[in-house]
């Protein structure tokens, strides 16, 4: 099967569109696919082409701050994480919309990421029902825990963080799944995380899956850092193929 890698500026958002060649004009499930912190939509490249390749349309964008629109990091903790997520959710149903008008959504939405992008996943599961299937890599349900260790441990490095670091970031509560599990409903939802994670805690997820037995939840956990293999991005296609096909 020949994969087509279409490069795009959605608005002001450059994105990778992968869609089996022989179905670029026709409606298939969308997924947008998020990366991870300081990278781009670029190293998501070889996920794309695997989902492409059991035919979803599938959408790379880069994050605000990364890749084609990469810019100087702010020197206050983790400011310039959070505005790279905050981007995402803000861009995601105008990336949806997009594709919907031109008729090439067939009706299934999903979304998916690694690291920053899976705790955008989560975020995103909040606020958007349309959202029919989701898998976090390494990421976290819970911005608030996560919000509170980068305050913890960037204090006690002696960075400076504001006091009203966790009011200047007020947003996140209404995209936190961990506080809000039930917005999660019986949608299915894949969670892969290595137990040697040194970069999001593998305990959130964990505490995540157990708290909600009755949720559509697959967990996968390998004796792994942070980082993502061939073997983890074929059971993220698998999954989607399972749970929109």
């Amino acid at each position: 099967m020949k994969i087509a890698v279409r490069k795009r500026k959605i608005g002001n958002i450059p994105v990778l569109e992968v869609v089996p060649e022989a179905l670029i004009y026709e409606p298939l499930p969308l997924i947008i696919y998020y990366h991870g912190w300081q990278t781009s939509k670029e190293l998501v490249l070889t996920q794309g082409r695997k989902l492409a390749r059991a035919n979803f349309r599938v959408i790379l964008p880069d994050a605000a701050n990364h890749g084609e629109r990469k810019t100087a990091l702010s020197e206050i903790p983790s400011l310039t994480f959070w505005q790279s997520i905050q981007t995402n959710l803000f861009e995601f149903a105008y990336l949806v919309d997009f594709f919907e008008n031109l008729g090439l959504v067939n009706g299934q939405i999903a979304v998916g990421g690694v690291s920053m992008g899976g705790m955008t996943t989560c975020g995103l599961l909040c606020q958007h029902p349309e959202i029919n299937a989701a898998a976090c890599i390494m990421g976290s349900p819970s911005m608030i825990n996560y919000r509170a260790r980068i305050q913890t441990h960037a204090g006690a490095a002696g960075f400076f963080v504001p006091e009203d670091y966790a009011k200047l970031l007020g947003w996140m509560d209404a995209y936190d799944l961990q506080s809000q599990p039930e917005k999660l409903g019986q949608r299915p939802l894949l969670f892969w995380h290595g137990t040697q994670d040194e970069k999001i805690p593998y305990q959130d997820v964990a505490d995540f899956v157990t708290a909600n037995p009755d949720a559509n939840l697959q967990f996968i956990s390998r004796e792994e850092r942070h980082l993502v293999r061939g073997e983890t991005m074929d059971q993220v296609t698998d999954f989607f193929v399972d749970a929109l096909q």
